[in-house]
């Protein structure tokens, strides 16, 4: 702050002696004031509220599923087997990991809530912008200054604020020639384009994560496969000692019966 502090009076020390002949032109615009009035603003803004709150909805049921999970395997622990544990651990890693993948693809840095707000809000600030750099030619202002929640104006009188200026430039340019309207739906095909590429990479991201979860739960399947085979084999096996034993058994009943038989 301090930096920002004396680098604006260093501007105006400097601009002072080269401007002292007509004095400084200087202004200033509210871009958040701007903003609120400018309509397809709150229009991009409302529809990246709504996309996120989707996905932020989406992790919490995620959440609250693993959640389930674990209480589950820890009311569940004292009557499972030691391999029924570790595999219901690895499903609950499992799905924290998807979680987590998800919550990174949709608010990491390069994540669908940064690329959806460039889409839908660069195109509205470009043109606020565009007007500022209009009118300051066109009045020949020194300085335009940005007067917002993140900009640093310890004051700044009224008479400087151009804003409504901006808003009334932005309204004026909203009225396209023919030309300029082709131009912009030359761009609209270039940004529906733009918009098919980043389906069609959610849809690969989509598929990739299904065909990790089906090899897991193809994993998984062939591991229950393993154990029912197992425990089969061990019936068998059981089985035969038992008809064995059985039979042993009665031979032993057999040998004995005769061999009473024949000393009568």
């Amino acid at each position: 702050m301090k930096k920002s502090i004396l680098f604006l009076f260093a501007i105006f020390a400097l601009s002072t002696t080269s401007y002292a002949q007509r004095g400084l032109k200087i202004a200033y615009v509210d871009m958040d004031y701007i903003l609120k009035n400018v309509p397809e603003y709150q229009q991009a803004s409302t529809q990246l509220d709504a996309k996120a709150q989707k996905w932020k909805s989406e992790i919490e049921v995620m959440r609250n599923k693993i959640d389930d999970m674990k209480q589950t395997l820890e009311n569940e622990r004292p009557l499972l087997t030691k391999e029924l544990i570790e595999e219901r651990e690895e499903e609950i890693a499992f799905e924290e990991k998807k979680m987590l993948d998800y919550q990174q693809e949709k608010f990491g840095p390069q994540g669908s809530l940064i690329v959806s707000k460039r889409q839908l809000v660069q195109p509205v600030q470009d043109q606020v912008f565009n007007a500022i750099q209009e009118i300051g030619l066109k009045r020949e202002y020194d300085y335009i200054f940005e007067n917002s929640s993140n900009a640093l104006m310890l004051f700044s009188a009224d008479r400087h604020d151009i804003s409504d200026q901006v808003l009334t430039m932005i309204g004026r340019n909203a009225r396209l020639s023919k030309n300029e309207i082709k131009e912009q739906e030359e761009e609209k095909y270039k940004s529906v384009e733009q918009a098919r590429e980043d389906n069609q990479e959610e849809a690969q991201r989509q598929q990739e994560r299904q065909e990790r979860e089906d090899e897991r739960n193809e994993m998984l399947n062939e591991r229950q496969r393993m154990r029912d085979s197992i425990r089969q084999a061990r019936q068998a096996e059981y089985e035969e000692r038992r008809r064995k034993l059985l039979e042993d058994r009665q031979r032993r009943r057999d040998s004995i019966e005769q061999a009473r038989n024949n000393n009568r």
